[in-house]
């Protein structure tokens, strides 16, 4: 038996143990922050120009990235060197993408909470020409409509997934997948025409009504569900249907009773994904229902107002004084964004009470 040579591991390689301290990246980061700061002041000086602030800690974080993956390099080896740039990278990518979220919002709401006051979501804006006045018409016409296109478009698309998944075969299958993905990327304003037309060619040019922008919102819908279904529906796995098949269980029951029970938190996640898709848009609205400054509770009569319309029209009918109308409408903006992040818990909860259990 020949024996086995073991080569001892060169000193700084990646292999060879060697790291940084914990609190060396941190200071590599405060160290590249300062340096940043400093020229970035002395330049500001020199010019008589402003400090940019966003600029230096762009600089630092590029700077601290460059030191950091150096100093890597010569202790602990090329290996970790290339982890780190990419870990990096990786984190940069994330708290830059977090930048405009997080300005979006704290602008949101420090605009909007200076007019979410009682009257705001107690009154509507009938016979209000300046200051005062609520939004709670467009409120409750959101709500309306949403619901109304959420009961359109869950069983139609829910009904398409499973068709897909389950009975379809061949070219239909991918036929009707094409045209869904077309769906998908429709333009808002298309959805909003189509939908004025048909009940155009019904009632005649001008028509207004709740349900008519359900109906155009469904369009918009019912791809996002189809899609997101379609992959929670894909994901369940073959043995539970054929453990079913084996027991004598209809196809049909062995989808109510076990492949939507398995899939019920992602079909949810879904489905709140499509109503936060549609919820937000005013274009199709403004073309099919309309705008109006009263209640109206009936879907079916007359024009109704809803909160991204109602943002919409506060800010382009600015009158005076203006600042009435802009602080109604961030609070309308403001009230929009909760309601989206109400309906997100709300599907947490529902997905985890219908989650199925596991156990043994």
């Amino acid at each position: 038996m020949s024996a086995i040579t073991v080569r001892p591991v060169s000193a700084g390689s990646g292999l060879a143990g060697n790291r940084l301290p914990r609190n060396a990246v941190w200071l590599v980061l405060a160290a590249s922050l300062v340096v940043s700061i400093a020229l970035f002041a002395l330049l500001a000086a020199a010019d008589g120009s402003t400090f940019n602030l966003v600029g230096a800690i762009l600089v630092g974080a590029l700077l601290h990235l460059v030191v950091s993956t150096g100093l890597a390099a010569a202790v602990e080896g090329r290996r970790q060197a290339i982890d780190r740039l990419v870990t990096g990278l990786v984190t940069g990518a994330f708290l830059l993408a977090m930048v405009p979220l997080i300005s979006v919002g704290w602008e949101v709401v420090a605009k909007g909470l200076e007019r979410c006051d009682v009257e705001f979501f107690t009154s509507s804006m009938r016979n209000v020409t300046g200051e005062g006045g609520g939004a709670l018409h467009a409120m409750i016409g959101t709500l309306l409509i949403t619901l109304a296109a959420t009961i359109i478009s869950v069983p139609l698309g829910l009904l398409t997934s499973i068709y897909l998944v389950e009975y379809a075969r061949g070219r239909i299958g991918k036929i009707i997948t094409f045209l869904v993905d077309i769906m998908t990327g429709i333009p808002s304003i298309v959805a909003g025409l189509f939908a004025y037309a048909v009940f155009a060619l019904i009632f005649g040019p001008g028509i207004r009504m709740g349900i008519i922008g359900a109906v155009s919102l469904s369009v918009l819908m019912i791809p996002v569900v189809v899609r997101s279904s379609e992959e929670m529906l894909r994901i369940v796995p073959n043995e539970l249907r054929e453990a079913s098949y084996a027991l004598g269980v209809p196809k049909w029951l062995t989808i109510m009773k076990v492949v939507l029970p398995t899939s019920i938190a992602g079909i949810t996640t879904g489905v709140v994904l499509a109503i936060a898709r549609v919820i937000g848009e005013t274009a199709p609205l403004l073309i099919t229902a309309g705008y109006s400054a009263s209640m109206n509770y009936n879907l079916f009569h007359d024009r109704m107002q809803s909160l991204p319309v109602f943002v919409y029209r506060q800010y382009a009918d600015q009158g005076n004084p203006i600042s009435a109308f802009l602080e109604r409408a961030w609070a309308g903006a403001l009230v929009l964004i909760l309601i989206v992040m109400i309906l997100n818990l709300i599907a947490r909860l529902v997905a985890r009470y219908f989650a199925p259990k596991s156990g043994r």
